[in-house]
């Protein structure tokens, strides 16, 4: 894989790290600029938004633009946004600066899920992609726990302040790492009109296999976003447990995805058969046997691994179906990936003042996988398993 990729990965690490790791910092948030904690929230919410919005749009605005312009322009913005975050002592300027970051951040994975399948063989977008999602698993290891950690050492700006600075050495590594004509594809002044790539979207299998996307990406951030009442209350470990489930979770991640890596470009079909059932399973298994420690360890590192295994492939269905979209198709990626993280939390959350409990986010993620199975049937009917079919 070319040197590119694993730039590109480094920088969503760091976006990635961004993104996950709020949660843990909102109560001293809250603290420091003088809000509730329900108001510090809104910072999370706001994320998902710009997340959402932003990538057809920064898509569309730099589809004209060589990637490496794109891609340095769009990480300097999110630098530019967490020095303001750390300088500032007023909520609503942290707010505005959470939905520029989200933007920035969509707009760069827009661009380079599009970039990363331009810089291998059209048979090898899905090894790429893993490449590129290996940043945001490894942000659930290694980068959540460390803001966590650093927060608490120093204080909340200091996870802003480091940020800023992991991404200083990715935007400069583009400079040599991307060649400046480097586009998603084309001429920057030739290839489809824009008004003929958002007409892709009438495609239904491209419509499908972005639902699917969504919705199994919604299965799993909707039960790993509220994993830690699950280990404290429902298993009953202590809170020093919840991070070792995290890194757990990621590490199955990290599997999951490096070996879907290998597979999903020659035998999409074949690997969507096999996880997909398994991960419905392994939801409902978690449900059923939270109360076990031993038994929700083994599961959540498993369910790590397919549900990324299994997410990943389908995105990367999602730019073989948009071939025809060779700007706008990793917005469509991007947009499949982050309706499902911040849709399946909602879901989720509305299961909890229910007779359900904690369990019930592992509920809504069994009930959505079964939705997306079910939807999947007719789509894999017409899927070859050869390499890019479509």
């Amino acid at each position: 894989m070319p040197l590119a990729l694993y730039l590109l990965a480094v920088a969503v690490f760091a976006m990635g790290t961004s993104e996950f790791m709020l949660a843990g910092l909102l109560p001293d948030i809250a603290a420091s600029l003088d809000v509730s904690a329900g108001t510090a929230g809104l910072s999370t919410s706001a994320f998902a938004v710009g997340m959402i919005a932003g990538a057809p749009l920064m898509a569309g605005l730099a589809r004209r633009w060589p990637a490496r312009r794109s891609l340095l322009g769009f990480v300097l913005v999110f630098v530019a946004t967490h020095v303001v975050g750390a300088l500032t002592s007023s909520f609503p300027v942290l707010l505005v600066t959470r939905v520029v970051a989200a933007v920035a951040n969509a707009g760069f994975l827009a661009v380079a899920l599009a970039t990363s399948a331009a810089l291998v063989a059209p048979d090898q977008k899905g090894r790429a992609l893993a490449v590129l999602l290996s940043g945001t698993t490894v942000a659930t290891i290694a980068g959540v726990p460390g803001g966590a950690v650093l927060g608490a050492l120093l204080d909340w700006r200091a996870t802003f302040w480091a940020i800023a600075l992991l991404c200083l050495p990715t935007a400069l590594g583009f400079l040599k790492g991307i060649p400046a004509r480097t586009t998603t594809g084309h001429d920057p002044t030739a290839g489809p009109a824009l008004r003929a790539e958002i007409a892709q979207l009438a495609k239904p299998r491209l419509i499908v296999v972005m639902l699917l996307g969504a919705l199994v990406n919604a299965a799993t951030f909707g039960t790993f976003t509220f994993l830690a009442p699950i280990v404290t209350e429902t298993a009953g470990l202590a809170e020093l447990w919840v991070p070792v489930v995290l890194v757990l979770f990621g590490l199955g991640s990290f599997l999951g995805v490096t070996v879907a890596g290998r597979l999903s470009d020659q035998h999409p079909g074949l690997l969507i058969v096999a996880a997909g059932p398994l991960l419905l399973l392994g939801w409902i298994a978690l449900a059923a046997l939270a109360a076990h420690p031993v038994a929700l360890l083994g599961l959540v590192f498993v369910q790590g691994a397919l549900s990324f295994a299994l997410g990943s492939t389908l995105i990367a269905r999602v730019l073989y179906e948009a071939a025809g979209a060779p700007t706008m198709g990793g917005s469509y990626a991007t947009a499949a990936l982050n309706v499902g993280a911040a849709g399946g939390p909602l879901v989720a959350a509305a299961t909890l003042g229910t007779g359900l409990g904690n369990l019930g986010p592992a509920w809504a993620s069994s009930l959505l996988v079964a939705i997306a199975l079910i939807i999947a049937v007719p789509f894999l009917r017409g899927s070859a398993t050869r390499p890019g079919s479509r």
